[in-house]
């Protein structure tokens, strides 16, 4: 019996970390989804963005793939019925201990043969500070005739800064996965995804 549970703890601390679920929330109109169709899209960077950075590739490749799934075309800007902006943000942010981690204490004793002085150093093993990573993804898919947003959404998530899922290469893929999950999506709601 011993053996099992020691194998169960043993199996939990070995498996890896699961990434954290994503939040997604998208907005639409029965109008514009039927403008929108299954024509043909062109990814681009949103304005004020550098397309051509290697990072905003990945987000651009991760959305591509997603609409390729979803059986839309892909074309240039200039021959597509839509144009899909795609922007991709990450803050990192890092949480401050309230304590640090060396505390000292010193005690002592006096009076008749048991005199003495005691001195006590802890050392905290939680490490430094923590750093957590959003990621954010926010697409618009405009009308290319007109320029008028036919579908918006945006999927975040909040990663350990050490954890795989943190990483771009990992973060893009899944949160345009989640973005464009159940496309389009009921208009408004946010909904999370694991």
């Amino acid at each position: 019996m011993r053996a099992r549970a020691l194998l169960a703890a043993l199996a939990l601390v070995a498996s890896p970390a699961l990434a954290a679920p994503v939040e997604v929330t998208r907005f639409h109109t029965p109008e514009s989804i039927t403008t929108l169709g299954r024509g043909a899209v062109a990814v681009v960077a949103a304005p004020g963005t550098d397309g051509s950075s290697l990072e905003q590739r990945v987000w651009l490749q991760a959305v591509e793939a997603e609409l390729a799934a979803l059986k839309f075309g892909s074309a240039t800007p200039g021959a597509a019925d839509a144009v899909a902006e795609v922007r991709a943000e990450r803050d990192v942010q890092r949480i401050e201990r309230k304590r640090g981690p060396v505390s000292v204490g010193v005690g002592g004793s006096t009076g008749g043969w048991n005199s003495g002085v005691g001195l006590g150093v802890g050392f905290s093993l939680g490490g430094g500070p923590k750093a957590r990573v959003t990621s954010r993804l926010v697409v618009t898919i405009r009308s290319r005739a007109t320029g008028l947003s036919l579908w918006e959404g945006r999927a975040e998530n909040v990663e350990n800064e050490k954890a795989k899922a943190a990483a771009v290469d990992q973060a893009a893929p899944r949160l345009a996965h989640a973005l464009f999950s159940g496309f389009p999506g009921t208009s408004g709601a946010t909904i999370t995804v694991k």
